[in-house]
């Protein structure tokens, strides 16, 4: 491997662990911090695609799609959490798996009825359509460099957000001791509501500007929510700063792994967060 392949596969890493962990943010967000196991979450950034597909269509421009989507995105979540999740919190582990997968089935099932079973293509906006020279005649696509940043300033936003504002340190408590945050006259049920309305709108968010990069398809969540756990489960359930580590790391393995040692590669990923939890079996970072 020459050196411009090098850097070429480097960006490739960088740009799929960024993008990974905007999806597993949001998942952990809501697994996390809130402890709802949602196995729905990948249908999620499913409907960002599909969304990007639709709406970019219909108003001809990605950008303007990405736009009202984000919005509608936010105000789906919110509803969703209002009409349903709000009644898992306090339910055990396994009936939140079982109601969850059956959004999964509601999901796919709405998909298929309002879009159809065809395999669709988002064309990338003009302006990043070109790309940049590395050397030795390669290029490298604007659009991934345009991604990689997009994802970047969410990550700084988020961990401004968290770590240095007051609905941050509300969201912190929150997480901890939900009664001791509830008996101080903070509405733990509407910071519940903005969180999950959030962890959604990253997901659909993630799920449209990926969707220029590959082919828009029915089922697409399913692969996208067992890596994300697989962060989430590697950064330490509710830690931010450890899902961005954790989508990294798994970015170059994933990706060198498939240019190495391609038969392997699928199952790299696994050994990394099996030898990642022999050596700190709660994840890289703890929550907070």
């Amino acid at each position: 491997m020459d050196l411009t392949t090098f850097l070429i596969q480097c960006l490739n890493s960088v740009q799929y662990g960024l993008l990974l962990f905007l999806v597993a943010s949001g998942l952990t967000l809501i697994f996390g911090i809130m402890g709802v196991i949602n196995l729905a979450h990948g249908s999620f950034y499913m409907i960002g695609a599909y969304l990007a597909f639709s709406l970019s269509s219909l108003l001809g421009s990605l950008p303007l799609a990405l736009l009202v989507g984000t919005v509608l995105a936010v105000a789906f979540g919110y509803l969703l959490e209002w009409v349903f999740f709000s009644y898992l919190y306090d339910r055990e582990h396994l009936q939140q798996v079982l109601m969850t997968y059956g959004l999964i089935l509601v999901f796919e099932e709405l998909r298929s009825l309002l879009v159809g079973d065809d395999v669709h293509g988002v064309a990338i906006p003009e302006l990043l359509a070109g790309s940049i020279a590395i050397g030795n005649g390669m290029t490298y696509p604007v659009y991934r460099l345009f991604v990689s940043g997009v994802c970047l300033a969410l990550a700084l936003g988020m961990y401004l957000l968290i770590s240095k504002t007051r609905l941050g340190m509300m969201v912190r408590a929150g997480a901890t001791n939900r009664e001791m945050v509830q008996s101080l006259g903070i509405n733990i049920t509407l910071l519940y509501r903005v969180v999950f309305a959030v962890g959604v709108a990253l997901a659909v968010f993630a799920g449209m500007i990926a969707a220029p990069m590959s082919s828009v398809y029915p089922g697409m969540g399913g692969q996208v929510l067992i890596i994300c756990f697989v962060v989430v489960v590697i950064g330490g359930i509710g830690s931010i700063k450890g899902a961005l580590v954790a989508a990294l790391l798994i970015g170059f393995v994933d990706t060198f792994g498939k240019v190495l040692w391609q038969e392997g590669a699928g199952a790299l990923v696994y050994v990394l967060m099996a030898g990642i939890l022999l050596w700190r079996p709660a994840g890289l970072f703890k929550a907070g």
